[in-house]
């Protein structure tokens, strides 16, 4: 008889779905959105929706994989899980005997959301191990900083709050392509008369369906959001009472933006001055408005500010008072969690007696070509694919190229960072293994047990990193802890949001919101993270300067390679995880242009086109249109490099540059030019 288990989507999204998995068999044969769930609400992306086509490929790892021959063909073969992990532990051994432990380096991200898969097991393997530590800022640790600059907290109004809007300004998010379970909130809001708006520099899925689109220049964020300052102070817009009880430096932020007109903006961001002040007198004047901020504006090289400048618009209008009013970035710091018992940093001082040295992940070409003290001289790689999604792609290839660099992978498919192992390890997916999940989208916590066995010989990252412990002898009883009890260690955490949750309440209900109050007006009098509880403008430090790489930055620079090029997230894909599927290959192979941009350089929509800068070059098929301003490019990602001409993605432009605050990537301050390389026969 067929079985319906509960189970969570892993992936990295904000909505966190509650899954329903149909079992017949021990094979999954149905996955849909759980109807209980108040945000999942019965329903999955496109992307989730085909989930079951990769559980059940037959392009999975099954088995533990030595390389054999050069790195970067990907030819291996198959050996027992004790041969492979004997194999890594005297590399190991080996390495840091010559060049110590800090010559280890592991890389991750979040090919899986869950904690224990995530950052559990192998935070703990890696400390205690006195291996480098890794920045993970490869997606919002620029837009997590800017946020905590403006609110001193990274709370949000909560999701189901949107049905109440107004006005809602959807600002850089494309919300059907990467948040749709948003969508419902906002049409019920809708067919109660609010009007909903979008600001992004493309014309995506959300924009076109939105009552206006205000089609930005990519990295001029910070210049709108300080001229709807201006028009909201300068016109006495600002709620007063609010601002007087619950905010700090209104006077100083007046000063500021005195010189912040909608007609310099207009010059900044490509809007009409009039169009400007029209949208803070709207935004000022709706009860309640709602802005869902997402992390594309972060990925600017003024990323941080930008976040910090539009997250002080609430505190301004005093609409965080109002149920669907305020702002949602992330809910992630409301669970308050303790991911420090479940990490054990203070396994380093074991190790080296002092924490390890940090390695910005941004920044993993230079960190592989570079000699160091020590170098890295070893690679762990899982829940990420760097040779895809990092920036400034050929030093990353180059480094993992290295004949003297020993890498391992962790990986369900043979990705092109995969090409470059010594060693393939085969992994779980999130249908074949226990683990908690919070989410950045809403505030339910949530559990999944397996639903169906795991393939061939396929295990979860927590078994693998226990047993390469057990290979190093660690001998620390934390190495022995099953999954119940580091999911018992994350939820001994005395904070009121989190407190009384127990294992039992999230076995019984699978998913349980956290202890706040319904609604959840987080600072709706005050209690912004700042000791007085005030949001603190900070005037004297809120401006905005062009990215060097924009139209409106390094002269030079732009003179030789005159286009923004963005490459935002695929609405099908999610980073490289859905790269193998073809219509996801076909979306991410193409570049956008402008009618304006395009003629001039003799280009036709499906020519071949190659778009290059100093960093590189990768060659893409041409999709002329005016879902993009002249003088901007888009390019969807991420594509699997090894399924492009000369494997290369468009990564091979990005630069390995940072945000202003963070340390975050500026993958949309890119400047290319782009070029007609041949024309198909029709």
């Amino acid at each position: 008889m067929p079985q319906t288990l509960p189970s969570v989507c892993a992936l990295d999204c904000p909505d966190c779905c509650s899954l329903a998995v149909t079992v017949e068999n021990g094979r999954a044969t149905k996955l849909r959105g759980d109807p209980r769930h108040p945000v999942t609400r019965g329903f999955l992306c496109g992307k989730v929706a085909q989930y079951l086509e990769r559980e059940y490929s037959p392009a999975r790892l099954l088995h533990p994989l030595p390389r054999v021959g050069l790195k970067g063909p990907g030819r291996f073969e198959r050996v027992s899980w004790d041969e492979a992990l004997d194999a890594i532990a005297a590399r190991f051994r080996a390495i840091i005997k010559e060049f110590g432990p800090e010559a280890i380096l592991p890389y991750s991200y979040a090919g899986t959301m869950g904690l224990l898969n995530n950052a559990g097991m192998d935070r703990r393997f890696f400390h205690r191990l006195g291996a480098s530590r890794l920045d993970r800022t490869i997606c919002s640790s620029a837009g997590a900083a800017g946020l905590t600059d403006a609110l001193g907290l990274r709370y949000a109004t909560e999701p189901e709050q949107f049905r109440h809007s107004r006005l809602i300004l959807a600002w850089g998010a494309n919300i059907l392509g990467t948040s749709v379970h948003l969508w419902p909130f906002i049409m019920e809001a809708r067919r109660q008369g609010a009007k909903f708006y979008v600001i992004d520099p493309r014309r995506n899925r959300t924009a076109a369906a939105a009552d206006r689109h205000y089609a930005i220049q990519p990295g001029s964020d910070t210049a709108l959001a300080l001229a709807m300052m201006h028009v909201i102070i300068g016109e006495k817009l600002y709620d007063a009472d609010y601002v007087a009880r619950h905010t700090e430096g209104i006077e100083g932020l007046r000063e500021r933006v005195r010189e912040w007109t909608p007609y310099r903006a207009a010059e900044l961001t490509g809007l009409g001055a009039q169009e400007i002040a029209g949208l803070a007198r709207e935004y000022a004047a709706a009860r309640p408005a709602a802005i869902r901020l997402n992390y594309g504006i972060q990925r600017s090289e003024r990323g941080a500010m930008a976040v910090r400048a539009v997250a002080l618009l609430p505190a301004l209008t005093g609409s965080w008072k109002h149920i669907g009013g305020g702002l949602l970035l992330s809910t992630s710091q409301a669970f308050y969690l303790n991911r420090a018992g479940l990490e054990l940093p203070d396994l380093q001082r074991k190790a080296l007696g002092r924490e390890a040295r940090l390695i910005n992940m941004t920044e993993l070409g230079g960190a592989l070509n570079t000699v160091s003290r020590p170098p890295v001289m070893a690679l762990v790689v899982y829940n990420s694919n760097p040779a895809a999604i990092a920036p400034n792609q050929n030093a990353v290839v180059s480094g993992l190229r290295r004949d003297d660099l020993f890498t391992v992978v962790l990986e369900q498919f043979q990705t092109d960072t995969a090409d470059y192992a010594d060693i393939l390890l085969p992994a779980t997916t999130f249908l074949e293994h226990t683990d908690l999940y919070l989410a950045y989208g809403h505030y339910y916590l949530q559990l999944a047990r397996p639903a169906v066995p795991p393939p061939g010989e396929a295990k979860p990252n927590v078994e693998v990193f226990r047993l390469l412990a057990g290979r190093m002898g660690f001998e620390e009883p934390c190495f022995r802890d099953t999954e119940d009890d580091m999911i018992r260690t994350l939820l001994d955490s005395p904070h009121p949001f989190v407190a009384g949750i127990t294992l039992e309440e999230l076995e019984r209900s699978h998913s349980v919101r956290l202890r706040l109050p319904d609604p959840f007006l987080p600072f709706a009098e005050g209690s912004f993270g700042a000791p007085d509880g005030k949001c603190h403008f900070h005037a004297e430090t809120l401006d905005y300067a062009p990215p060097v790489e924009s139209r409106h930055g390094d002269a030079s620079l732009r003179a030789r390679y005159p286009l923004e090029l963005i490459s935002p997230k695929h609405n099908d894909a999610l980073n490289s995880t859905f790269g193998r599927r073809d219509p996801v290959d076909r979306e991410t192979a193409i570049i956008h242009l402008n009618h304006a941009d395009a003629e001039p350089r003799g280009i036709r929509t499906a020519d071949h086109v190659r778009a290059f800068n100093d960093r590189g070059s990768c060659l893409l098929a041409a999709e002329v249109d005016d879902t993009v301003r002249p003088g901007v490019a888009c390019a969807p990602s991420v594509r699997w490099p090894k399924r492009a001409p000369g494997r290369r993605n468009v990564n091979a432009l990005t630069s390995e540059r940072l945000t202003d605050a963070g340390g975050g990537p500026t993958f949309y301050s890119c400047l290319i030019e782009v070029e007609l390389m041949d024309r198909p026969r029709s």
